[in-house]
């Protein structure tokens, strides 16, 4: 019974020897080991063998790469102002003998390495340096750290400025500042959409007043080349059919009415050519200018002519009325026309004008 029981306490120490032997390390670890209290060797992940009651286990590492955030630190700027910055550092565990056994405590010694650089760096900055800068503080703060944590076997892979928070007076500040700047973009925009509406409004009606003033003049220019046509074609006309005297002086006092004949024509012009152009008309369609212009051998000779003249006499004498050709007849009724409209015309005008005023063009003799 004693030796059952003393093989069974032998067992379970050689158990436990062999346990304690035996070290397994993961993945992406590293622990360092110390042999009667000095450092022997550091363990690889895997199947790892150490002398029990010799060696022992003194720190454990994650190689991974970690994340440090530090607590906001004050900090004052060049303009003495008080910001508090709180930073995010990216660091890896390279060596890890120097981690162990190069500083006591890595993460204090970077937060604090961490915030003596930012008050080196942000002390040589105003507030908006700081607001605007924050990859240059990036980089110099990377580059102290790298420099510093090289010797205890960390690597600071990646240093960012988490938060810059300004004092509430200074944000107030900032934020009425940027409230005016804001409001000053919005008024010189709306001034610049005013300018251009106004140019582009000035440039559509100059455009319009040039189409409009070219559209009149083409169709000025039109008009008057068909008035021109037109007055070629009667000149063309009347030389073609080679017109008299008699048929111009016709047509003279026919056109003549037309002149009072507008709305609001309370004054005209008589010209002074009127009376001779109407004795001109008699005298050519009465026969009496060729009466008068026969020779006088034809007048004694005793001819037809002669007869029916004695004939006319006769009818004169015997209170006959004498019958008148038709063409005569025509332009008396167009003198007399032409009279009339010449009389009221001077009618409208002395009514229109000064008692006793003379018009122009008119002549002394006009009652007779």
């Amino acid at each position: 019974m004693g030796l059952d029981i003393l093989f069974i306490v032998l067992a379970a120490i050689a158990v436990l020897l062999v346990v304690s032997t035996v070290r397994i390390v993961p993945q992406a670890r590293a622990y360092n080991i110390e042999r009667f209290g000095r450092y022997l060797r550091t363990l690889k992940p895997g199947l790892n063998f150490i002398i029990p009651g010799v060696d022992r286990v003194n720190t454990k590492y994650d190689l991974r790469e970690q994340v440090f955030s530090s607590r906001p630190q004050p900090v004052i700027t060049e303009d003495n102002l008080v910001v508090n910055i709180d930073t995010v550092l990216y660091y890896q565990i390279t060596d890890p003998r120097a981690a162990a056994y190069e500083v006591a405590n890595y993460l204090q010694a970077i937060d604090q390495l961490t915030v003596t650089t930012l008050r080196n760096v942000i002390g040589g900055m105003d507030l908006e340096q700081t607001l605007t800068s924050r990859e240059t503080i990036n980089s110099r703060l990377r580059g102290v750290l790298d420099d510093a944590t090289g010797k205890w076997g960390i690597r600071a892979n990646r240093v960012e400025i988490k938060a810059i928070d300004p004092p509430p007076t200074i944000k107030e500040a900032m934020e009425k500042q940027m409230r005016a700047e804001r409001d000053k973009r919005a008024v010189i925009l709306h001034a610049e959409g005013e300018r251009q509406s106004r140019i582009l409004t000035a440039e559509g009606a100059r455009q319009q007043a040039i189409l409009e003033a070219q559209g009149d003049q083409q169709a000025r220019i039109l008009r008057s080349d068909g008035e021109a046509q037109a007055v070629e074609r009667v000149f063309q006309a009347v030389h073609a059919n080679d017109a008299d005297s008699k048929l111009l002086a016709y047509k003279y006092l026919e056109t003549l009415p037309h002149l009072a004949s507008g709305e609001g024509n309370t004054f005209w012009v008589i010209p002074g050519e009127l009376t001779q152009a109407v004795q001109n008309v008699t005298k050519a369609f009465a026969g009496d200018a060729g009466e008068a212009a026969r020779p006088t051998e034809e007048r004694e000779a005793p001819s037809e002519t002669a007869e029916v003249e004695e004939g006319e006499a006769r009818r004169l004498t015997e209170g006959e009325p004498r019958p008148r050709p038709a063409a005569a007849q025509a332009a008396v009724e167009a003198a007399e026309s032409a009279a009339q409209a010449v009389a009221n015309a001077r009618k409208e005008a002395a009514a229109a004008g000064a008692p006793g005023q003379k018009l122009p063009g008119q002549r002394s003799d006009e009652g007779e």
